[in-house]
């Protein structure tokens, strides 16, 4: 085998992992998620800005304003799941640059002062840091339920801010009954990878 990551672990995060369709009623906590984002925040992103931006929605009265925001296939399941977290990029993710990237200060300006070009960023860098999130909430033995499923600019209005553009919701949990689809094709190597 090629990889060091052993077995056990690879079925964990990938081979045997899907997206969560129901969930247990046990509860997700605080230092489950704590611990999520203390793993995940280690993972690369364009000059280590972290645009990634995460609310969790805890509320009875949270999740019914969340879900009449969902897609309707989306909605039992969002309205039952132990928690769910709103991911979005910051838009205005450069403010944090001078501390996040030291040793270049000026690239908070050099590079970021046009909010157009700040979008672009923010959502490709949150759009990674967030697979890196459900990568650690699998790595907590927990599912993950991300959909894009949504009407994201009505959460946008209902949760967040113009500086906030949602990219997905999550349901998180321990699975629950038949909590899984059949495992669908994936596209092999050959189809995929090209050397030139």
């Amino acid at each position: 085998m090629s990889l060091v990551l052993d077995s056990a672990a690879q079925d964990l995060l990938f081979r045997e992992a899907r997206t969560a369709n129901s969930f247990s009623d046990e509860p997700v906590t605080e230092e489950q998620v704590q611990a999520i984002y203390d793993l995940v925040k280690f993972g690369p992103t364009a000059f280590n800005g972290t645009p990634l931006r995460i609310t969790l929605v805890r509320s009875p009265e949270a999740r019914e304003r969340l879900v009449k925001h969902m897609a309707e296939g989306n909605q039992a399941k969002t309205a039952a799941a132990p928690l769910v977290a709103i991911l979005s990029a910051d838009n205005e993710f450069h403010e944090e640059l001078p501390r996040l990237l030291p040793h270049f200060p000026p690239a908070k300006d050099m590079f970021f002062s046009e909010r157009p070009v700040r979008e672009q960023s923010a959502l490709v860098n949150a759009a990674l840091q967030a697979a890196y999130f459900i990568v650690g909430v699998r790595a907590a033995g927990l599912a993950a339920g991300p959909m894009t499923g949504a009407d994201l600019a009505g959460i946008q209005k209902e949760f967040l801010d113009a500086d906030h553009t949602p990219i997905m919701v999550v349901n998180i949990g321990k699975p629950g009954e038949a909590a899984w689809f059949d495992r669908s094709p994936r596209l092999s190597f050959d189809e995929v990878i090209t050397t030139v």
